[in-house]
C-alpha cells in the first residue's frame, strides 16, 4: 500500500504584497504593450481624477466670479460717477441755455416795444431795485443823467406804459409806477377819445387792475375791452402810450360820468428791463398828474 503525499505552500504575507504588486505593474505594462483597449483604466480615472478636477474648476469659477463681482461693482461705481458729472454739466448747459432763451425773448420783447413806439427815442435800462413788497411800485434804475435820463420822463415795457421817473443820479434813476396809490395820468378811450384820469390803487393790483375816473361818455360807448392810452392834454406823459383795457365800468352818481377798472398788459410783479422815452412832454405845465 502506498502513502499519500501532500505538498504544503507557505508565504509570508509580505512576499503576497510584492508578488500583487509586481503582478499589477506587470498587468498594466502587459495591456499598454499589447494594445488591448485601456477603458478600464479610462473608468477608473473617470471615477476618481474626473470629479476631483471638476471640484477644483468649480472652485476656481467660483472665486473668478467673486472677482468679477468686485471688478463689476468697482465699474458700476465708476460708470455711476460719470453718469452724474454727465447729468450736472448737461444741467448746467440747459439751465445756461434757458437763460438765453429768455434773454433772447426779452430782447426781442424790448424790440417790439421799441418799435411800436418808434417815433420816440429811448434808452434800455435794468431795474436795479425797487422797494419793499410784491409789487414794482417804486423802483430803480441803472441810467442816470450820465444816459440822458431827465425828470419826468416815461418808462414804457411790455407794451404799455410803466411810470415816471421821479428823481435822477449821475447812473441812476428812481421811477415811480402807475400801480402807486399817489400815481395820477391822464387817459383817453381809443375809440371816442372821451378823457378819464388813471389812479394807481396797490389793493386792485392783486388782480392786475388800475382804477379809472371823470369818464365822460355822453354817448353810452365805453365798453368792457376799451382801449385805454395816455390822452394828448397830458402834463407829463406824452400822448399814446398804451395803458390798459376796460375791464368793468358803471356809471356814477352824478350820472354825468362813469368810474370803472382797467387790467394793465404790464407785469408789475416781475419787471426786470424797461424803455425810457428820452423825450420831455412838449410845453408841460405842472398839473395835477404824478
Amino acid at each position: 500500500m502506498k502513502k499519500k503525499f501532500k505538498i504544503h505552500f507557505k508565504i509570508k504575507s509580505k512576499h503576497t504584497l510584492a508578488i500583487m504588486t509586481f503582478l499589477c505593474v506587470g498587468l498594466i505594462a502587459a495591456v499598454f504593450a499589447s494594445g488591448i483597449s485601456t477603458a478600464p483604466l479610462r473608468n477608473l480615472a473617470g471615477y476618481v481624477v474626473i470629479p476631483f478636477e471638476n471640484s477644483v474648476n468649480e472652485i476656481g469659477k467660483g472665486l473668478t466670479k467673486i472677482k468679477d463681482s468686485f471688478r463689476s461693482k468697482e465699474d458700476l461705481m465708476e460708470e455711476n460717477e460719470q453718469l452724474r458729472q454727465q447729468i450736472a454739466s448737461l444741467t448746467e448747459q440747459n439751465n445756461a441755455l434757458v437763460l438765453d432763451q429768455s434773454d433772447l425773448e426779452d430782447l426781442r420783447a424790448m424790440y417790439e416795444l421799441d418799435q411800436e413806439y418808434d417815433e420816440y427815442p429811448k434808452v434800455a435800462a435794468e431795474i436795479i431795485s425797487k422797494d419793499p413788497g410784491n409789487w414794482y411800485d417804486i423802483f430803480v434804475i441803472n441810467k442816470g443823467s450820465k444816459d440822458g435820463i431827465q425828470k419826468d420822463m416815461n418808462v414804457i415795457a411790455d407794451r404799455g406804459l410803466v411810470g415816471i421817473v421821479t428823481e435822477v443820479g449821475n447812473h441812476w434813476a428812481t421811477v415811480r409806477s402807475i400801480i402807486d396809490d399817489s400815481s395820477n395820468v391822464s387817459g383817453q378811450a381809443v375809440s371816442t377819445s372821451d378823457t378819464c384820469v388813471v389812479q394807481g390803487d396797490l389793493e386792485l393790483i392783486d388782480e392786475g387792475k388800475l382804477r379809472f375816473s371823470q369818464m365822460y361818455d355822453e354817448n353810452d360807448e365805453i365798453q368792457e375791452g376799451e382801449r385805454i392810452v395816455t390822452s394828448n392834454i397830458s402834463d407829463k406823459y406824452v400822448a399814446g402810450l398804451f395803458i390798459g383795457y376796460v375791464s368793468d365800468v358803471e356809471m356814477d352818481s352824478n350820472n354825468l360820468t362813469k368810474t370803472g377798472t382797467i387790467v394793465s398788459p404790464v407785469d408789475f410783479a416781475h419787471l426786470k428791463d424797461v424803455l425810457v422815452i428820452t423825450t420831455l412832454k412838449e410845453g408841460k405845465e405842472d398839473g395835477n398828474e404824478e
